[in-house]
């Protein structure tokens, strides 16, 4: 089970992503690449929009299933890259390019784990991989569109770049469009009701409220006050300020039962532009996290979001590279890391019983 064979063809597949635009919603081009890679290799392939999935040629449907899940659109590359960023450049063990940490790195070790177990007869489980689109945007048409031809799922693995450790919690997000009202007058006469310092009150519970409930992983819920827009002119009092809240959910609170508390505190008007990215949490028992633990992988929880958010189904976020590499000027990964990336898949997925 620990072949690693399909490294050196996945690596050369990830050169090949990196030489291929691909922004959310516009990654035609790399979905016809994987989609040929995997054709080629045996792989019996289906595809939706710009997504891409396969299934183990042994699946036997009375075996639990396990999702092995990653990206390939990416976000425009960071102006402050001082190479190429859709040539892939090595250096050494380094290679260098859009979208090769966030996350080709990740998606061509998935790729290279399912080829290595795709005709295993005597897996306990099933496998599906699935190479999915818009995921910097959190968009409809990628995971989210798929997930009812997929079937049920027991466990997914999604593929981010998490040093080879183990996400097991990772954060929500929920988006807040607030506005209060006042009544305009003019600023030299005592009128009007400043809608400014109405948001004020509301902007300072923001900064202050404390959840009840903390995780052990992500912390508390954070909120955050990103925008504000106010006023026409200098001598009129506004009548309605309108700010954005940045909220950050833990495994304790559903989005909706977030905005149902924020509601209940305050006294602007509050509208979540979307409750579909909440937090998810892998319990630090089953089986996978176990193991993982026993091959010396340490569990964090997550800040950063990823396609766990869209996926109603127990999830592991895990993968060669590093997120603080994500969407900086000349991202980059190593080979090493995507080798040891693969053996890594395979020693978590050996004998895995679900």
């Amino acid at each position: 089970m620990m072949n690693t064979s399909f490294a050196a063809p996945a690596i050369e597949l990830l050169e090949q992503l990196i030489q291929t635009p691909s922004l959310s919603r516009q990654e035609q081009d790399t979905a016809e690449l994987i989609a040929g890679f995997l054709d080629s290799h045996g792989a019996s392939i289906q595809r939706s929009g710009h997504n891409i999935w396969a299934k183990n040629h042994t699946w036997d449907p009375s075996k639990p299933v396990i999702l092995l899940n990653s990206h390939h659109d990416t976000v425009k590359p960071n102006p402050s890259w001082q190479r190429d960023p859709f040539h892939p450049t090595w250096e050494g063990d380094t290679l260098y390019g859009l979208g090769s940490n966030d996350a080709g790195g990740p998606l061509v070790s998935l790729i290279a784990t399912f080829l290595t177990l795709q005709h295993e007869k005597d897996l306990p489980y099933n496998l599906i991989l699935a190479a999915t689109a818009e995921e910097e945007i959190s968009g409809k048409n990628g995971i989210a569109s798929i997930l009812p031809e997929l079937g049920s799922i027991d466990l997914g693995i999604i593929g981010e770049p998490t040093q080879m450790d183990l996400a097991i919690a990772e954060k929500g997000l929920m988006v807040l469009d607030c506005e209060s009202q006042g009544v305009a007058g003019h600023a030299a006469r005592e009128e009007g009701v400043n809608a400014i310092y109405e948001a004020m009150k509301d902007i300072e519970w923001f900064r202050t409220y404390q959840f009840e409930q903390s995780s052990e992983f992500l912390g508390p819920v954070k909120m955050s006050v990103t925008q504000i827009q106010a006023g026409s002119q200098h001598n009129v009092v506004p009548d309605r300020c309108a700010f954005v809240v940045d909220v950050r959910t833990n495994e304790w609170y559903s989005n909706a039962e977030t905005l149902e508390i924020i509601q209940s505190h305050v006294s602007c008007e509050v509208k979540a532009r979307s409750l579909r990215l909440n937090s998810s949490r892998l319990s630090a028992d089953h089986p996978i996290a176990v193991k993982g633990k026993a091959l010396g992988k340490n569990v964090y929880g997550s800040p950063t979001l990823s396609d766990q958010a869209l996926i109603p189904y127990p999830t592991l976020k895990i993968g060669p590279g590093d997120s603080a590499r994500s969407h900086t000027a000349d991202e980059y990964i190593l080979k090493s890391e995507i080798e040891k990336g693969i053996v890594d898949y395979l020693a978590l997925l050996d004998g895995l019983s679900l």
